[in-house]
C-alpha cells in the first residue's frame, strides 16, 4: 500500500528540520582551516657606513727634483727625504718635516734645542752663532734658522747616544698652520747641504695650505 500524498507532505518538513539540526550539531560542524601566521617582512638591509674621508693636510708639500722620497719613519713625520751627497762627501743630507699634533714648544725653545745639537770647533756658543729670521709664505708665518758646526744630536730622542759629525750644516724652519706648527729640518755635510740649499728654499717657497 502506497503512503498517501498528505502523509509524504508531512514527512518532508520533518526531514528538513532533522537535517538542519544535524548540521548545527558541534560534532557535525567541520573545523574551519586555520590560516598560517603571516610571514614577517624581512628587515631592510642596512647600508654600511661610508668611511670618513681623511682630513686634508694642513700643508701641501712638493718634493724637489733629485730628492729621494722615503717612507716616514713614524706618524709624526709628514715628509722624509734623502738628498744625495755632493762630490767629496760620504753621507747624504736628510730633510724631515714633523707635525706634533699642534704641540712642539715655542719658537724660542726650538731655536735653543737646535743650537744645542751643534758644537763649535772653537768652543764658542752655538746659540750665539745660530741665525734666525722670519718671513711669510703663502700667507703663513715662517721662522727660518741656520747653523753649522759639529752635529752632536742624539741618535734617537732620549737615547743618550750622540752623533759626532764635524763640518755639518743645518737649515730649519717652523711654519705656522691652521692646525699648529710644522717643523722642517735639513741637516748633512756642509757641501751637500750647500748643493741642495736652492732646492730646499724652492721647497719651502712652494708650500701651500691644505684645502
Amino acid at each position: 500500500m502506497k503512503p498517501s500524498t498528505s502523509y509524504l507532505a508531512c514527512l518532508v518538513p520533518l526531514a528538513l528540520a532533522f537535517a538542519a539540526c544535524e548540521s548545527n550539531h558541534p560534532a557535525a560542524a567541520k573545523a574551519a582551516p586555520v590560516a598560517p601566521p603571516a610571514a614577517k617582512p624581512a628587515p631592510a638591509p642596512v647600508a654600511a657606513p661610508k668611511p670618513a674621508a681623511a682630513p686634508a693636510p694642513a700643508l701641501v708639500l712638493t718634493p724637489q727634483k733629485g730628492w729621494v722620497v722615503e717612507q716616514p719613519a713614524n706618524a709624526m713625520r709628514k715628509g722624509q727625504y734623502s738628498l744625495p751627497h755632493a762630490d767629496g762627501d760620504s753621507e747624504d743630507a736628510t730633510l724631515v718635516v714633523h707635525y706634533f699634533g699642534g704641540q712642539g714648544g715655542s719658537k724660542d725653545v726650538n731655536l735653543k734645542r737646535w743650537a744645542s745639537q751643534f758644537e763649535q770647533p772653537d768652543g764658542s756658543s752655538s746659540e750665539d752663532k745660530l741665525k734666525s729670521s722670519t718671513r711669510t709664505i703663502a700667507g703663513l708665518q715662517v721662522l727660518d734658522a741656520e747653523l753649522s758646526g759639529t752635529y752632536v744630536a742624539e741618535t734617537a730622542p732620549g737615547s743618550g747616544v750622540h752623533l759626532n759629525k764635524p763640518g755639518w750644516h743645518m737649515f730649519a724652519a717652523i711654519v705656522e698652520t691652521r692646525d699648529g706648527p710644522w717643523y722642517f729640518k735639513l741637516v748633512g755635510p756642509e757641501a751637500t747641504v750647500a748643493k741642495w740649499a736652492p732646492s730646499y728654499q724652492a721647497f719651502l717657497s712652494a708650500i701651500q695650505p691644505g684645502s
